[in-house]
Formats: structure tokens, sequence, C-alpha cells
């Protein structure tokens, strides 16, 4: 039995599929920024911190990266109502994938910190610069130009992971495949048509970051 396909069957619902898209898009862009602020905040914190503050990183960090992002998800959107906190589906997939990201980022970054030369940072301090001083000026402009490339797959990594979402109905592009899929049952068309689209999100996204980086390190 041959399987003809009509994309023309899509066609109604686009409006749907480009939400979805522009959804993944956006959710993607400010929780990866959001991320990344909480993976340099904690690297920052275990490495330079006190051994308190960074027992509570590490405790963090280990929880994250050793249960799944979905069990995490749900957490948050399902079980943190029992705590009186309720939120949004799209709330709940931008906290859980920013605490997801934070985490793995945190231990990249932390990589990143401690390649750095110890003589470099006596000499910063030599200099009178603060801790501060130092961790912007020296340590995380260096650490970051080594663990780009790392920390760039994570974020595509991410970005794929923001599919889960669609289990606590936020609107992304699963969701949207999902939707379509429900109404005019051609399952092989849609789903062939989102995997696509996240292939050239995910091409598109190293491409981009590749070129940041580029602009980036090359002004510094």
């Amino acid at each position: 039995m041959s399987y003809k396909l009509q994309f023309t069957e899509l066609l109604p619902y686009w409006n749907v599929l480009l939400y979805g898209l522009l959804f993944t898009i956006v959710l993607t862009v400010v929780s990866t920024a959001a991320g990344i602020a909480v993976g340099t905040a904690s690297a920052a914190a275990r490495t330079f911190g006190p051994l308190w503050l960074g027992r509570i990183v590490a405790v963090y960090v280990e929880l994250i990266r050793n249960t799944p992002f979905i069990v995490q998800l749900f957490f948050i959107f399902f079980g943190l109502p029992a705590l009186g906190l309720k939120l949004s589906e799209s709330t709940a997939a931008f906290l859980a994938m920013v605490i997801n990201l934070g985490a793995y980022s945190t231990e990249i970054i932390r990589a990143g910190i401690e390649a750095v030369p110890k003589g470099h940072i006596e000499a910063g301090l030599s200099l009178a610069m603060s801790k501060w001083e130092v961790l912007r000026h020296i340590v995380l402009n260096q650490a970051f130009r080594k663990i780009y490339p790392a920390l760039s797959s994570q974020i595509i990594i991410v970005m794929l992971g923001s599919a889960v979402v669609s289990q606590i109905s936020a609107e992304d592009l699963t969701y949207a495949a999902n939707f379509v899929a429900s109404r005019n049952f051609r399952n092989f068309e849609v789903y062939l048509l989102v995997a696509l689209a996240y292939l050239l999100l995910a091409l598109l996204t190293r491409s981009l970051l590749r070129a940041l980086g580029r602009v980036i390190f090359k002004a510094r």
C-alpha cells in the first residue's frame, strides 16, 4: 500500500505551526540568556565563594544533572502548586529550562575558570584589583573563550530538549504539531515538517553562535 504525501492539508494550520516555532525560539533565547547568567554566578560562587555557598551550588548541580528534565518540569508545574506556587505553562517551561541549563553550564564554566592560569589571577590581585574585578576582566574572559564550543553545544541540546514542554501544554512547536495532527490526522507530514524545523533551528543556532563567538572574542 502506497502512502501519498499531502502537505497541502497542513496549510490551514500554518499560523499554529508558526506560533509554535516562534514560541520555541523565544523560549530558547530567553532561557539561554538567563541560564548562562545562573551558570556563571554559580560557577563563580563555587570557585571563589565561601565553602558553604559552594556546597549549596554543588547540591543544586548534582540534583539537576542526575534527574530527567521532564521530571524537573513536572515538579515545577504540577508539584509546586501543592506549596501554593502555581505557574503558567510558559513560566514553568521557562523556569525549568533556566534551572536545567544553569546547572549544566555551571560545570562547563567552572571547568573554564579552573583552566585559567593561576599566575594571571595572582597578577591581577597584585595590581590591587578586587576579586570581582579579577573575575570579570581576567578570569571570565579567558574561561568563556576556552569553553565556548562546549557551551554552544549545550545550548543546542537545551533548545532541542524544549520539545518536552509540550507535555505541560506550553504552546511550543511540538505542541503545535500535536494539535495539528489531532485535527487532520496527517501525522507523517506534520512530524516530518516539525523534525525538519528542529533540524534547521539547530543548524542555524550553531551558525549564529559561531558567528557571535568570532565577533565577541575577536573584539577582545
